[in-house]
């Protein structure tokens, strides 16, 4: 697997990747409108992407086969505040038909280091709905701890759904 910055190009792979993954991914996601994962709605967000990029606000990485051609997953770091917070929020999924393979970890993992020792961030963020299990075994495995518990947190698929609020602090802070 190889593991990059979405960026410009990347709008065909990913389009499929939501279109594949659209009813496994469903259960976890705000409802977006039709046309949200079409390659030209994919074409405007990398653009806009670059600039958050650019800015330092965020980062967003894909996992994919050696020639970019399909992704296997991804995660993002958003919301990244410096200063004296330090910190960001990170979200994630991977296909379906990865799932229980270790591509999540890989993924999140690099975009732990990435979050840590280049952007020198002190904490990043990552919740999940009670309901979601690997999602808690996985922030778990990589060292996540539970902070708290959020009613009504997000606005997913139409009902707003409690979250655990989960960290990971860095090592040497």
């Amino acid at each position: 697997m190889k593991i990059v910055i979405a960026r410009p190009g990347h709008e065909i792979i990913l389009a499929n990747y939501f279109a594949v993954n659209e009813s496994h991914l469903q259960k976890w996601s705000p409802a977006v409108p039709k046309k949200h994962h079409s390659i030209d709605s994919w074409k405007r967000r990398l653009e806009e992407r670059v600039v958050e990029y650019e800015n330092g606000v965020s980062v967003h990485f894909i996992g994919t086969d050696e020639t970019e051609s399909y992704v296997i997953g991804g995660c993002s770091l958003s919301n990244i505040v410096k200063g004296v917070f330090q910190a960001c929020h990170m979200g994630y999924s991977v296909a379906q038909r990865y799932e229980r393979r270790g591509y999540a970890k890989k993924i999140v993992s690099y975009a732990i280091n990435y979050a840590f020792n280049e952007l020198e961030l002190h904490r990043i963020m990552a919740n999940h709905m009670p309901s979601n299990e690997r999602s808690a075994r996985l922030l778990k495995s990589l060292g996540f701890e539970k902070e708290g518990f959020a009613r009504a947190y997000l606005l997913i698929n139409g009902n707003w759904e409690d979250h655990v609020l989960n960290s990971l602090v860095r090592a040497d802070d």
